[in-house]
């Protein structure tokens, strides 16, 4: 796949439709990786015009915020709404929550603003318009999925009811969580705990949360974020369950049932 960068279209003189945010998990983990290729994959298929950054883009700068490093957060802030606004990007969307949620809410009072989508509500558009049309094929067709609501999707933006619509649009058995929703249980990686070492305790987050999911009888876990798949897909290691339930972001669920 060849993707355009910004740059490209800055030299043909010409402005994408939408800007994909890549984010730093789906451009170094090999894992989110095909979850970038997914969603890009969908893109293209739509024929939508979009662009990347590619070497432009730096981190969000989330973690380190997160973490309680203001000043390097600053640093990169700025340098990416310098570049962002030097290309007059307007609209974004974004497969990590993580980036969407500190694109959205906390660049503004940089100086960022922009229309930030996070990729379940913009595949969910596309289905609503029609313009995204699912095979008829059993890929998933009856299975038994459950969805993990991301914390930074969720409770912190609202967003519950797009990336459930776009699971159902495949024609699948939803089963939910005792937590779901607004009492969603987080994966263990949010707030930078991904990149820091756990405190003492009898178990692990990530654990607790996969067992959870693995405990409704589902073949899928869906996910709409990179660090939610990464630990899950550890939790079901754990539990020695890799045969029985996949890991699978919602855009991966998509790409595999388009027509």
């Amino acid at each position: 796949m060849h993707i355009k960068t910004m740059a490209e279209f800055l030299a043909e003189g010409r402005e994408p439709e939408v800007l994909f945010w890549v984010g730093c998990s789906g451009s170094f983990d090999q894992r989110a990786q095909r979850i970038t290729k997914a969603f890009a994959l969908i893109l293209s298929k739509m024929e939508i015009d979009f662009a990347i950054l590619g070497n432009e883009e730096m981190c969000t700068g989330d973690p380190a915020r997160r973490s309680g490093n203001e000043f390097l957060f600053q640093m990169m802030a700025y340098q990416n709404i310098q570049t962002l606004n030097n290309y007059g990007i307007k609209k974004i969307v974004t497969a990590c929550p993580h980036c969407f949620n500190i694109l959205k809410n906390e660049y503004p009072e940089l100086g960022g603003t922009y229309e930030v989508i996070h990729h379940s509500t913009f595949l969910q558009t596309l289905i609503n318009e029609g313009r995204l049309k699912l095979s008829d094929a059993d890929t998933f067709k009856g299975k038994r999925i459950t969805y993990h609501d991301s914390c930074y999707l969720g409770r912190a933006n609202g967003i519950y009811e797009a990336p459930r619509k776009v699971l159902e649009a495949l024609d699948i058995e939803l089963v939910e969580m005792k937590r779901c929703g607004k009492n969603g249980f987080c994966c263990g990686a949010g707030g930078a705990q991904m990149f820091k070492e756990e405190e003492r305790g009898n178990t692990r987050v990530n654990w607790d949360r996969a067992n959870e999911a693995i405990s409704t009888g589902s073949q899928v876990i869906a996910a709409a974020c990179p660090f939610c798949n990464t630990m899950l897909t550890d939790g079901v290691k754990a539990a020695e369950k890799e045969s029985d339930v996949q890991v699978l972001d919602i855009a991966e669920l998509v790409a595999a049932s388009l027509k």
